[in-house]
Formats: C-alpha cells, structure tokens, sequence
C-alpha cells in the first residue's frame, strides 16, 4: 500500500504504485489535455506529482516536449538564477565490505589497490583543493566497520575544517557515507556537516538486492530509510539520487520523485539536492554488462522533468559526464557542478591524475579554473558560497526561503564575494579578466539599493585582502 507518510520504505516506496504510475503515464503519453494541464499546474512552480512528473516524461507529443524544455530553464532561473555552486569530491578511502555489482570498490576486487588517508595525507588533499579555489567537499568513502568507522570520518573532516593555508579554507563539508544509526547522524551534525548524501542507485527491490549480494549494504529497507534516520539525527539537509542505468529509468525516476514527496511529507522539507549521475566505466566495471543505458536525450529529458516537478531542489551534476553533456544540462536544471575533480584517494596532491583506484572514469577532466571560465562564458555565474549553512538557513528555513524565492536576496550577492575571492586568489589572467567583467555586470543586478551597497563595499575590502564577508 502506497502511504508517503510512511516510516516503511516499502510502503512510501511502493513497488505497485510506480507499476501503476508507469501505466498512467503510458495511457496519457499522447494525451495533448492532460499535459497542457499537467504543464499549467507546473508553471505554478509549486512542484508535481510523481504521476504528474512521469507523464510529462513519457510525453510523445514533440511541441510538448519542447514546452518541458522551456519551462525547466524558466523555474531554474526563478528560484537559483544564473547561479552555479562548485564543489568537489574527496575520496577518503576505498575499503569496502559490500559487494555491489556496479562500483569497482567491491569486495571481490583483487586487482584496485585498497588505500586509506592518513589525517597527514588528507591535510596534503585540502591544501590541494584550497589551492585550486574550492571552499565545498563532498567526502566519500566506502563502507568498512574495521577501516572507515565514523571515528575516522568524524576525524577527517574535523582535520579538513581546521586547515587554514594562505587565503583558503574549506567552508562546507558534505558527506557521502554508507546508512547509519540516528545516533552517528547526529554524530555528523554534531561535527558541522552540511548535506548528508546517499544515492538510492536503484528503487526497484529485486534488482537492488540482485545489484547489492552481499554486504551491509544488501539490506534495502535499511538504506531506503536513511535520510529519514538523518533527518531525526538533526541533519536537515539531505541529498537524493540514484544510478541512472542501472534499473529502468521510468521506474527509477518515479521512486526519486516518491522519495522527495515523502521527505515532504513527513519532515516539512523535501531533498536539498537531486543528483543525476550515470553508471560509467571503471575498474572491473563495464556499464555494457547493464542493459538499461540511458540515451543523452532521455537523459536531458529526465533532468528537465526533474527540474519541473521539484523547482525547490538543487540539482548535482558531476564530471561523470562530458563538457558538452554538462553545458545541456546547466540550461535544464542543474545548479551545481564538480570542478576539477579526482575520483581516486589521494588523487589531489599527485600531479599526474591516478587513475588505479578511481571510482569511475572522469569524463571532464578539466582544471577547476577552466571550468570558471567556461561557465562565466556561458553567462553562468560560478558560487563557491556556504552562506546558508553557516548563518543557519538550512532545511526547512532554507525551503521556505527558496520556495518563495526570496533566497536570491541572499545567494546572488554571496556568489559575487566569493567569486571575486576566487578571482584574486586563485584564477588565471583570462579568467580574472572575464569574470571582473561579469561581477560589474551582476552588481547591478542586486535585488535592492542596500544590498547593493554593502556588496559592492564588500567587494572592494575583498580587493584590499579581507575575506569571507556574507549575506
């Protein structure tokens, strides 16, 4: 029985509701009066359904369809603007216990070195990534009681938040780490994290626990259920997302959209993020031997019926995918990129990129600071600001914020700082040149007078050496 009140994963992740959803869909994917209406409801920006949302994604009616298109990119600029928020992973260790079919960590693999940062190695990491530019990680591990336990976690991002060189600092630290216990989450929060992010990979029961056969994490209600767990932990942002490829997309998309609507409906506060990766090749991993890839065309599309049915959320996009992928996206619904990324443990302070223990292949290989000036080329404005987190607009203050779309007041501004930082710091002299230009442009889009004033005060004492000034 579909229930999204629920506190069981197989009842607000109902297995029969998202066969019956698809039918729906299937029934109504030429119906040209129900999608305009469907479509009239999302122009509302108040969000759809997970049956409204998979129409809209099985519609064969191609004006429709560019319709979807459209009204993506309009609610992306409503609620974030031109805005891009930039992060990057840190992998802290590939020791794993489970033995999932998909990800080259698995326990079986005899061919992946096996590492683990030291507390020394991942000062040597954050210097890295400070002196490129970043202020936001997402750390990732893999899961292993003996050699990952949340000691070592709470460690390293204690170390991470402690390292001060030059003008840098890592401002935010999301995480990336297998289901846990509501005490270990409040454990997290506790340490100052940001975002707990836990990709679902497949909603589809069978094909999860076929894909998961051994390992802690085999057990599906355990995993589904985390970000609740989190969620009663304290943490009151959390991300969603799953594999696209590993399952039938419909069917994963869906599941997403039911997660969301559950978090929603229990907590107040639905997901801060929705990630959208891709299976890719990696170590011992063909995405050929998964029969269910996923066409760049589909997958715009999925990101644009994401966008549409979740307006609120922040979509992820990682450098799994190409630049040119990556720049169809941006238009759809993402606001958040990688930038610069290493996918292997300890792959930030080597100057060659490893590839023997990365965990999929990164298709943007660019450096952080070409992906800068490719997005203030585009018109994008590239953030690198944690405002929010730190001045206590997260969960269900940062929604209320957003879905009023008062949350520009705040964040178009912070990302002038920050990007004037970024600037002055660290960019090339192109890239600085392009992105002055864009920062007097933006100034005069500040929402009032004041506001206006004090950013471009700020800016100036930014210019003069200080730092870390926000809205």
């Amino acid at each position: 029985m579909y229930d999204p009140k629920s506190m069981k994963a197989d009842e607000f992740i109902s297995h029969e509701e998202i066969v019956a959803t698809l039918e729906f869909a299937d029934a109504h994917k030429k119906d040209a009066d129900l999608i305009d209406s469907i479509l009239q409801k999302a122009r509302e920006r108040k969000g759809l359904s997970h049956r409204e949302a998979s129409v809209l994604l099985a519609c064969e009616i191609e004006e429709k369809n560019k319709e979807i298109f459209e009204l993506a990119k309009q609610i992306k600029d409503d609620f974030y603007g031109n805005r891009i928020v930039i992060f990057a992973p840190l992998y802290l260790s590939n020791y794993c216990v489970n033995g999932c079919l998909y990800c080259p960590y698995h326990i079986k693999n005899k061919t992946i070195p096996r590492k683990k940062l030291t507390q020394d190695e991942v000062r040597k990491e954050v210097i890295a990534l400070q002196d490129m530019g970043h202020k936001r990680l997402a750390i990732e591990s893999g899961e292993d009681p003996v050699n990952n336990p949340l000691e070592y976690i709470l460690e390293c991002i204690k170390t991470i938040y402690s390292i001060k060189h030059k003008n840098g600092a890592i401002r935010r630290v999301n995480v990336n780490i297998a289901a846990t216990t509501v005490e270990n989450y409040r454990r997290l929060k506790e340490a100052g994290i940001g975002t707990y992010i836990l990709f679902q990979e497949t909603y589809h029961r069978e094909a999860y626990e076929y894909l998961h056969p051994t390992g802690p994490k085999h057990n599906y209600a355990y995993h589904t259920e985390a970000h609740d767990r989190a969620m009663q932990g304290g943490i009151d942002d959390v991300g969603l997302g799953v594999l696209f490829g590993l399952d039938k997309y419909r069917y994963e998309f869906a599941g997403l959209l039911m997660h969301a609507e559950h978090l929603e409906a229990v907590f107040g506060t639905g997901p801060h993020t929705i990630s959208v990766p891709r299976i890719k090749p990696a170590d011992d991993i063909d995405p050929n031997d998964f029969d269910n890839s996923l066409s760049d065309e589909m997958f715009e599309k999925i990101t644009a019926c994401i966008r549409v049915a979740v307006p609120y959320t922040g979509m992820i996009i990682s450098t799994r995918e190409s630049e040119e992928t990556r720049k169809k996206l941006l238009q759809l619904g993402v606001t958040q990129i990688s930038g610069g990324s290493r996918t292997s443990v300890g792959g930030y302070s080597e100057k060659e990129r490893p590839h023997d223990t990365e965990q999929f292949d990164v298709s943007d290989q660019r450096t952080l600071d070409e992906v800068i000036k490719w997005l203030i080329e585009l018109g994008f404005l590239p953030s690198f600001c944690t405002a929010c987190y730190r001045e206590g607009r997260t969960g269900d203050r940062f929604m209320a914020l957003c879905k009023s779309k008062q949350i520009q007041n705040y964040c178009h501004p912070n990302a002038l700082l920050t990007l004037q930082e970024y600037l002055i710091d660290y960019a090339t002299e192109k890239t600085r040149e392009k992105g002055d230009e864009m920062i007097k442009r933006e100034l005069e889009k500040v929402s009032t007078p004041a506001a206006r004033e004090k950013c471009a005060q700020w800016l100036e004492e930014i210019k003069k050496g200080k730092r870390d000034f926000r809205f």
